[in-house]
């Protein structure tokens, strides 16, 4: 990095934006979006121990950077858009992924446009805008702007009943012309186009306009348009999963070179099992990507046999999660990370030899939430450890067991409670403090889910009839008896035959040893 860059850089603001990577020529090499350029645009410079061979390669070529600010997210991700179709730098193809580009399609010359997402634009005489990079964004942000400018997402049935999109504001309100419609979805392209200001000032002249010819109404609509729209800078469309690699979460960093692992962690899986005596036994799978929380990649497990026992609800647990069923459908885990002490990650560790993999795998023991590894079994190179425990660094406790190595990263500080959100005692910051706040929201989550899966469960218990229990009995035939005699203590005190005369002789056979 040359010293005008580097004395650039320092300048950088906090807010949403735009920023172009130049070549010494000073062609424009890559356009992308920032939540915070600050944060952003300075990650291309840190160390490239973890970066891929083309982002090295995008680094090296960067001469210069410029950016523009944006007044939100949304603007942002709009924005870096149409610079890719202006400019179309060449690394911003060689560093997407292999999926292909989101673009929105709207095709104006139907009677009533609806707008919806593809990822193969058509000659269909249809309008596409895009393309984008980030479909999750654009699809939340329309989300969002949908409630500004409604619009169908499929064609309206004409002289049907109102949907319920109608009625929440979502789409056009019933009485809307074919050309009003347009109006709004004019509106809307703009607004894809980079025209958010221009927008804002014709939505406001309109109001004024309205107020002035008494039309209180329509004002009042078009107000609130307009605070909606200021209500965006406040979004989140990708700020939360912002990182130009995963190596740039120090946290992760760490955790690599604690447990030696030979790359990143992407993806880490916490368990965590939850009872009440025994009953309603069910296991949570929660999934950090990157070390952001993905809930769309949680599984929940309703354990086969319920009893107190949780080395055997985890070892069912674990081989049924790592079946070779679930690992095609799920894909596989970097770190597995089991709430619980040596039992819990042993019988883990015996649920994958039988399935025949191997994957690293740790425990964290609650209320001192120290992490426990297996010498011999937990599938990571324990040397860093072994290192520790010849000379621990500050603020770190090791010690060796028969078979175990049982690793405190915060020596000083314990939890008030075994599932305590935060560390107290000594304020001791040591090089392992973001692996420790990374380890207890993993296995926060992982807790919580159970603990929310296990509630349902205890609840529909509490509410289930015993005549659910009896096998052979379906639901037609449960509504059957409570419709004739009323209640389950009326089914009980009813007579053999009025039993016979509701559901049949067959039938009344199978339920009376249960009654």
């Amino acid at each position: 990095m040359n010293k005008a860059l580097e004395a650039k850089l320092k300048t950088l603001p906090r807010s949403p934006g735009v920023y172009f990577h130049k070549s010494e020529s000073g062609e424009i090499i890559y356009v992308g979006k920032a939540a915070v350029l600050k944060n952003r645009v300075r990650q291309y410079f840190q160390s490239s121990r973890d970066m891929d061979v083309k982002t090295r390669a995008l680094v090296a070529e960067i001469y210069t950077t410029d950016w523009t600010e944006t007044e939100s997210e949304i603007d942002a991700l709009f924005l870096e858009s149409e610079m890719v179709k202006r400019y179309m730098p060449r690394f911003n193809i060689l560093l997407r992924d292999d999926k292909s580009q989101t673009f929105i399609r709207i095709d104006m010359k139907s009677e009533w446009p609806c707008v919806c997402f593809t990822r193969n634009p058509a000659d269909d005489g249809a309008t596409y805008y895009g393309p984008y990079y980030n479909g999750l964004a654009v699809k939340k942000a329309l989300r969002y702007l949908r409630k500004i400018f409604p619009y169908y997402t499929k064609p309206p049935k004409i002289g049907g009943r109102p949907d319920l999109d109608s009625h929440i504001g979502l789409s056009p309100k019933p009485g809307t012309t074919s050309e009003e419609y347009k109006s709004t979805l004019r509106k809307l392209i703009k607004y894809f186009e980079g025209g958010r200001k221009t927008l804002a000032k014709e939505i406001e002249r309109d109001m004024k306009t309205a107020a002035g010819l008494h039309d209180f109404e329509t004002a009042a609509a078009l107000r609130n348009k307009l605070r909606d729209l200021g209500e965006l800078q406040r979004r989140i469309m990708f700020g939360d999963k912002e990182f130009l690699d995963i190596s740039k979460d120090r946290a992760l960093s760490d955790l690599r070179d604690l447990l030696a692992l030979p790359k990143i962690p992407v993806r880490i899986e916490g368990y965590d099992i939850s009872h009440m005596g025994g009953t309603n036994v069910v296991a949570s799978m929660v999934v950090f990507t990157n070390g952001v929380s993905d809930r769309a990649e949680y599984r929940k497990f309703k354990t086969k046999i319920e009893h107190n026992n949780d080395t055997y609800n985890m070892n069912e647990t674990l081989q049924r999660r790592t079946s070779p069923k679930n690992l095609k459908a799920w894909g596989e885990p970097s770190l597995l990370l089991i709430d619980g002490g040596k039992g819990q990650l042993d019988a883990a560790i015996d649920a994958m030899e039988k399935n025949g993999v191997n994957f690293p795998i740790i425990s964290i023991a609650k209320r001192e939430e120290e992490i426990i590894v297996n010498k011999a079994r937990s599938n990571i190179n324990v040397s860093t450890i072994q290192a520790m425990l010849q000379d621990p660094p500050e603020g770190v406790i090791v010690e060796s067991t028969a078979n175990h190595y049982i690793v405190n990263l915060h020596a000083g500080q314990r939890n008030a409670s075994s599932h305590s959100k935060n560390l107290r005692g000594a304020p001791s910051i040591n090089a392992y403090s973001d692996v420790v706040k990374l380890f207890q929201r993993i296995r926060d989550e992982s807790h919580r889910f159970a603990v929310s899966y296990h509630t349902v469960l205890k609840r529909q218990k509490q509410t289930a009839s015993s005549l659910e229990e009896i096998p052979g009995i379906g639901p037609a035939t449960r509504k059957k008896l409570i419709k004739t005699f009323g209640s389950l203590r009326g089914v009980k005190t009813a007579e053999p035959e009025q039993i016979v005369a509701a559901i049949g002789e067959a039938k009344a056979t199978m339920i009376t040893p249960y009654l």
